[in-house]
């Protein structure tokens, strides 16, 4: 029986470049998801007679919510619910079934790589036709009908099993619930030269996948043990919690410090990587060495074609602004157009789909291709396996021949977390206001050429995104960007981005905190960091 609720708007139910995400005490309240969700639907103009894809990383409340959101889905109409099996679908999988389906769209339930349980963190994410990321003018009109809504739609119905693949019905919309690796596992397939790899592991060749207790578990065993042979326990931390077993899922150094410990003995695997909450970042290590996401994007452009996906060559590769330039120079040296966008994924799909790039990747450990139109932090470490294959080189060995034959950029980014979001956001704008007058400004020993307050216009559309993160380059190559983060629940985050070019054969080899040494003061000096937030150094650094 449908049921029709009446409700009021709820404030702060505005998406940002990932969905809604909030405590998930939050999104525990009474009506708090339902009103997000219809207005999700009042955005779209409705779900009827639609097919949608549902599915998150496991996190608190994961099964709740989507048994909430297909009572909703009944009730407004849907045609047709494809969910993973017990409502689990990593982020890149749900991507690709999306596309590979025909649906209209899907709800993806994650907040990524934040913190899960009770009193971690909860998201939504609505994503397009296209495996995508919803842009800008559909999460403005969902936001537009969460400040107007009257009354949200469900059925008074009891819980669905999800446990069996199968199809079944919730009123009159077919549920169909599917297996949530094997598609994606096929799909790997196709890309990647699934023999070569093989041979790679069966030579001694030994791997350690961290899943952080996330939704790649399972994903990775099939993949990596069962079909490519690793041995069994490469993947640890296999096996999917609500509370990511009361860790981080964030995979960087920091948070992934067990599996840096072990890439850093004299024991060490020959390869080492780790994904995060939903599925869609990676990092990626070689014994005593550890590959950063903007490194790792050049050298996967620089490679590709010895993978049999992309043998054809790329079309173009994108990054985020905030990324280091490494890709830059795999561009210009291959010929193929580079593109800077805001940070979001949501911004390469007009370039994937237009066909215009191939690869895309963020320095906060995102990389992808036009297989489908999210982060795949799985796929990223197929790729390297494959190329490391194709090169018969370790990793250090890959990268030592990458920096000789393009150069080095030094990069690193330094997180000030939960700090007042006021303080922070005076800070960006105060600076923004002395912008036009910082060329020629000598900060520390570095003296600036140019700054600016970065603004896209999309090659594809005309449609311009403005006011996405002060930019300021200095002479001699160096590179300093500063932007407020949109990914987390409490407070503000200020990310600093330090860059420092290299261009060789000399001083390749350098620590990068230490390479950047000048970078990092300069950027005390502009903006007095420690005094005006009240913190003596970062709390992450990668």
């Amino acid at each position: 029986m449908i049921q029709i609720i009446p409700t009021q708007p709820i404030d702060g139910q505005k998406p940002g470049t990932s969905g809604l995400r909030k405590k998930t005490r939050v999104f525990m309240q009474p009506g708090y998801l339902e009103n997000f969700v219809q207005s999700i639907w009042n955005g779209l103009g409705g779900v009827a007679g639609k097919t949608l894809v549902l599915g998150g990383d496991g996190r608190f409340f994961n099964t709740e919510a989507a048994q909430t959101i297909l009572r909703m889905a009944a009730a407004s109409g849907a045609a047709r619910v494809i969910v993973g099996r017990d409502g689990l679908l990593s982020t890149p999988a749900a991507s690709h079934l999306i596309r590979s389906r025909g649906a209209d769209g899907g709800i993806i339930l994650s907040a990524s790589h934040n913190p899960g349980g009770a009193d971690g963190d909860f998201g939504v994410k609505y994503n397009t036709a296209n495996g995508g990321p919803a842009p800008e003018s559909v999460t403005s009109a969902i936001h537009d009908a969460t400040t107007r809504i009257a009354e949200y739609h469900t059925l008074d119905a009891p819980a669905l099993d999800l446990s069996q693949p199968g199809q079944t019905r919730l009123h009159q919309t077919e549920v169909e619930i599917v297996d949530p690796v094997a598609d994606y596992a096929d799909l790997m397939a196709e890309l990647f030269d699934f023999d070569a790899i093989r041979a790679l592991l069966a030579s001694g060749f030994r791997l350690r996948f961290d899943a952080m207790h996330a939704i790649t578990g399972p994903y990775a065993q099939e993949i990596l043990e069962a079909r490519l042979g690793a041995a069994p326990g490469s993947v640890v931390n296999a096996t999917p919690l609500p509370d990511f077993g009361g860790g981080h899922p964030d995979p960087n150094p920091v948070w992934a410090s067990d599996l840096v410990a072990a890439m850093m003995a004299p024991d060490a695997p020959d390869f080492g990587a780790a994904s995060d909450g939903d599925g869609d970042r990676n990092m990626i290590m070689g014994r005593g060495i550890y590959v950063t996401p903007s490194d790792s994007l050049a050298v996967i452009a620089a490679n590709a074609h010895l993978v049999p996906g992309y043998a054809g060559g790329l079309t173009g590769v994108a990054r985020s602004m905030p990324t280091s330039a490494a890709l830059d120079r795999v561009a210009a040296a291959r010929g193929i157009t580079c593109y800077a966008t805001p940070t979001g994924w949501k911004f390469f799909g007009n370039l994937l789909d237009a066909g215009q790039a191939t690869l895309c990747g963020e320095e906060s450990a995102g990389t992808g291709s036009d297989h489908i139109r999210e982060k795949d932090g799985l796929w990223a470490v197929l790729i390297w396996l494959n190329i490391l294959a194709a090169r018969t080189q370790s990793v250090a060995e890959v990268m030592t021949a990458h920096w000789q034959d393009f150069g080095r950029n030094y990069y690193s980014r330094h997180d000030y977390e939960e700090v007042d979001a006021e303080a922070a956001a005076a800070l960006i704008e105060e600076l923004r206001a002395r912008l036009d007058k910082l060329a020629g400004e000598k900060l520390g020993t570095l003296i600036v050429r140019e700054a600016e307050d970065f603004s896209y216009r999309d090659p594809v559309d005309g449609s311009v995104t403005a006011r996405q993160g002060v930019q300021i380059r200095f002479d001699g190559g160096a590179r300093l960007v500063l932007r407020l983060s949109g990914t987390g629940t409490a407070g503000a985050t200020l990310r600093v981005y330090l860059e420092q070019a290299v261009d060789g054969p000399d001083g390749l080899d350098t620590e990068p905190q230490a390479a950047l040494a000048e970078v990092i003061a300069a950027a005390e000096a502009l903006c007095g960091i420690r005094a005006r937030l009240g913190r003596t150094a970062p709390d992450v650094v990668t």
